[in-house]
């Protein structure tokens, strides 16, 4: 139980650093749009290689 109570609390902890970056006006917190999204051929909309392989 004690493990699993310092795990939500390091959890918590975490969360509320990241908020306080975007409270304070840090850039938002955003994907890394990586893995299968950017394979050639694959079609991702949110991708920003897309344009790039409508190009070639």
């Amino acid at each position: 139980m004690a493990t699993f109570i310092l795990s939500l609390g390091i959890i918590a902890i975490a969360f509320v650093a990241l908020s306080l970056g975007v409270i304070f006006g840090r850039a938002p917190i955003k994907g890394s749009c990586g893995g299968l999204a950017c394979v050639p051929g694959a079609d991702c909309a949110a991708c920003p290689r897309k344009a790039e392989q409508e190009i070639s």
